[in-house]
């Protein structure tokens, strides 16, 4: 049997990694959060040590490991800012590490991370669920059978949020990331995993409540629109608080269910010595970290729809417009498009 300790039991994101534990057959040994709205384990694991104060915490996993009871994997659930943290805790405990999304804030982050991994010879596993959905791998198959050139993607992510998300740390950029690295990382991954890494990333919006920018990678042109402001739904979501919304060539790729047990298989592949390691998350990393601090560039590449009425007057680039280079072309500065003079 797996055994679990777990780091940020009272968040929104715990539940499903309980639930995976107990759907492997695994047992959660101890948890930790500095809440103690804690009822959820209950459902799980009710002879699970819990504290609500990290250095208890810290201890009893150290009496644990000197009275050789074993933790195979801590599950890390934390707020954002402090997963890399709490995955050098586990790995300096000899413990191996699961953690949530995102796994960093800063592709240099993952670079210390690394070290830590050569240095204990323990591993931190990363969940990246979308890749595991069958609407994603079935796209992932087709683009990769395609002899297309280019593809056109239009994403759409709108997850209501009430007033509490800016009072609390998921609206503090410096602890979430942003909006784009704390809604968004996930979709950034399954497009790199698709398309491959990105080559142009230009910011068209970046407010407390959304933001949206165009991305090419490999040979997909993508525009892209996240909002946790319910003033954003359209009249498609159908009275629903969330919609999501993939568009590769005008198709649209349903995917808006199936997420229930992708921790799960997750996890499952993690404990048979599979998953996703730290690499992985790089080329997403490197979207929303240098999203974070562009300069704001409406002219520039294609804009979502939705961007328009945030930025009045400003013309929409033409569709027919080509925005991948060729091989043998150069990109312009200015406009995020192949160079004029480079194409004669």
């Amino acid at each position: 049997m797996q055994t679990f300790a777990l780091v940020g039991a009272a968040g929104y994101i715990a539940p499903r990694h309980m639930r995976a534990i107990k759907a492997i057959g695994g047992e959660l040994k101890v948890a930790f959060d500095p809440n103690d709205s804690v009822g959820v384990i209950d459902s799980y694991f009710p002879d699970t040590s819990f504290f609500v104060e990290f250095e208890r915490f810290d201890r009893h996993i150290d009496k644990m490991r000197r009275r050789g009871e074993k933790i195979d994997f801590v599950s890390i659930c934390s707020p954002n800012y402090l997963h890399d943290a709490h995955c050098r805790f586990a790995l300096r405990s000899n413990i191996n590490a699961i953690c949530e999304k995102p796994l960093v804030l800063n592709p240099w982050n993952i670079d210390g991370l690394a070290e830590i991994e050569g240095e204990t010879g323990r591993r931190i596993s990363t969940i990246l669920q979308l890749r595991l959905h069958p609407a994603i791998q079935a796209l992932k198959s087709k683009v990769d059978a395609s002899t297309k050139n280019r593809f056109d993607v239009e994403l759409t992510y709108i997850t209501s949020r009430g007033l509490w998300y800016h009072q609390s740390w998921k609206g503090d950029q410096e602890k979430s990331g942003g909006i784009a690295t704390n809604i968004g990382v996930h979709f950034f991954d399954a497009l790199v995993h698709i398309f491959g890494p990105a080559s142009i990333n230009i910011t068209h919006l970046h407010d407390r409540s959304r933001a949206a920018g165009f991305l090419v990678c490999g040979n997909a042109s993508i525009r892209w629109f996240l909002s946790v402001d319910r003033n954003d739904l359209p009249q498609s979501a159908n009275g629903k608080t969330t919609y999501r919304s993939m568009l590769i060539d005008g198709e649209e790729i349903e995917f808006s269910d199936g997420f229930t047990d992708l921790h799960t298989r997750s996890y499952e592949e993690i404990v048979t010595g599979g998953g996703f390691g730290i690499e992985a998350v790089r080329p997403s990393i490197d979207i929303v970290s240098t999203f974070r601090s562009a300069r704001i560039e409406p002219q520039r590449g294609e804009r979502h729809p939705f961007v328009d009425k945030y930025l009045s007057g400003l013309p929409m680039i033409p569709r027919t417009q080509r925005t991948i280079p060729a091989a043998s072309q150069s990109v312009d500065d200015q406009t995020g498009r192949p160079d004029a003079a480079s194409a004669r």
